[in-house]
This record gives C-alpha cells, sequence and structure tokens, in this order.
C-alpha cells in the first residue's frame, strides 16, 4: 500500500565507546525533509549521555499512537457530521517490565480534549463510539500489543 521512511543517524564523538561512556544523540529524518533531534530518555540512559530535550523513542512512540487516534478520529467526526475545531491529547505512555523482565510500553492512555461546533455535537454515548471506532481503524493501534485507552472526559 504505502512505504513510511526514516532514516536514523548516530555518529561516535567520544573516546570511551567501550566503557559505554558516549553520547547516544542521534537523528530522525524523514522522507519529508523534517530532522528531529532525538535521545534515549535521562529515565533510561543517565547524561550527559542522554539529552532531555531531544525526543525519545518512548515518548515518540506515545505520539504516533496519540496521532494516529486523532487523525482517525477526526476523518470518522466529519463522516458522522460533527465539526471538529479543536483536538488536544495529553497521551501518556506507561513503561512496566513483560514477562522476560524486559521493559516496554504496556499502556497508552489518550486524554483527548475535544471542541466542538455547529448545532450537531455527539452526545457522550456517540463520542466513546467514535473513539472505538478510531482505535479499531487506526493504522498504529493495529501495528501494537500496547494496551491503548481513552480516558473518560473529565466532568464539566
Amino acid at each position: 500500500m504505502a512505504e513510511h521512511l526514516a532514516t536514523i543517524a548516530w555518529e561516535r564523538r567520544e573516546p570511551d565507546f567501550l566503557r559505554g561512556r558516549y553520547s547516544r544523540e542521534h537523528t530522525w529524518t524523514f522522507d519529508g525533509g523534517v530532522t528531529v533531534p532525538a535521545s534515549p530518555s535521562p529515565a533510561v540512559v543517565p547524561q550527559p549521555w542522554s539529552n532531555p530535550a531531544n525526543v525519545d523513542p518512548e515518548e515518540a512512540f506515545v505520539a504516533a499512537v496519540s496521532s494516529c487516534h486523532m487523525l482517525t478520529f477526526l476523518w470518522l467526526a466529519a463522516k458522522a457530521g460533527y465539526v471538529v475545531d479543536r483536538y488536544r491529547d495529553e497521551a501518556m505512555g506507561v513503561m512496566t517490565k513483560n514477562e522476560h523482565g524486559v521493559p516496554w510500553v504496556s499502556t497508552v492512555t489518550l486524554h483527548p480534549k475535544i471542541v466542538y461546533s455547529s448545532d450537531r455535537r455527539p452526545d457522550a454515548a456517540a463520542e466513546a463510539d467514535l473513539h472505538h471506532h478510531a482505535h479499531e481503524q487506526c493504522f498504529i493501534a493495529q501495528s501494537i500489543r500496547t494496551e491503548v485507552k481513552v480516558a473518560a472526559p473529565a466532568s464539566p
């Protein structure tokens, strides 16, 4: 169907590679030309061998899950006749250890806050249904074994 390309580049700058004393900072360059500074999370690799200002793979994973869900939700909402003005999600990924003791992102919880306009707005059940179908049709969610949850919206 489609190919999606990313170039990941790293270069050694320090002499103590074999002792683990080297920066893990690197770049991600995408096929559209955007380059993103990347690094492991300081929770995984301490500074100065990581850079907390850069994107780490775990938070990029959470962002990809959230972004895919949002894009699918927007498409489904438009098809259902709902006008969405704003969509903001403060998604959170949680790492745990699997049965072999290896850390993994076991859960991603989405916290979407959606603002609609026009007279036609979904009630709570219709919005939950949109989220359910967005999850079922999201390419990323269908590609992972991580549990993806949508948190119930906070009461006004």
